[in-house]
């Protein structure tokens, strides 16, 4: 080989690497006039919001031994949260709670003689919605039946 085709072969132009991007017109940029309100006013309508709003949500949770004293429970509660403009999710049956105990008849002898005892503790759950005050006002001055024990959850 010539050294003039030498220099040919070895020198190798290197890909010359072209964007991909294509050209666009010139762009718009659009002005938005955004109008704003005066703090103070704002800050003094979300006051009287918060100061006059309820808990949204009121759970409560009734256990008893005697599952129609429980029933009597939620009805009145029931009724008194729907009086008052609420809505009512439930009352949702939860599981019995069973506890059993074993005893023995005789305190010396006779150690095959027992007898079994159990405890059926019988629970519901009931979800208020859009409570307002007067909600819980009305709900404060009910009167249940004793034997009803109330668990409440205010968020």
């Amino acid at each position: 080989m010539t050294p003039e085709k030498k220099k040919k072969a070895t020198t190798k132009k290197p890909a010359s690497k072209k964007p991909t991007t294509k050209k666009k017109g010139p762009t718009k940029k659009v002005e938005k006039k955004v109008e704003e309100a005066p703090k103070e006013s704002t800050e003094k309508a979300t006051s009287k919001k918060k100061e006059a709003k309820a808990p949204s949500t009121i759970r409560i949770r009734l256990s008893a031994f005697d599952h129609i004293v429980l029933d009597e429970a939620v009805g009145k509660i029931i009724d008194t949260a729907e009086r008052s403009g609420s809505v009512v999710h439930g009352p949702i049956p939860l599981p019995t709670k069973i506890r059993k105990f074993t005893v023995n008849r005789s305190t010396f002898v006779h150690k095959d003689a027992r007898d079994q005892f159990e405890m059926r503790t019988h629970r519901r759950l009931i979800d208020l919605k859009e409570t307002t005050f007067k909600t819980i006002e009305s709900l404060q001055n009910l009167s249940l039946p004793s034997g009803v024990d109330i668990e409440i959850k205010m968020s």
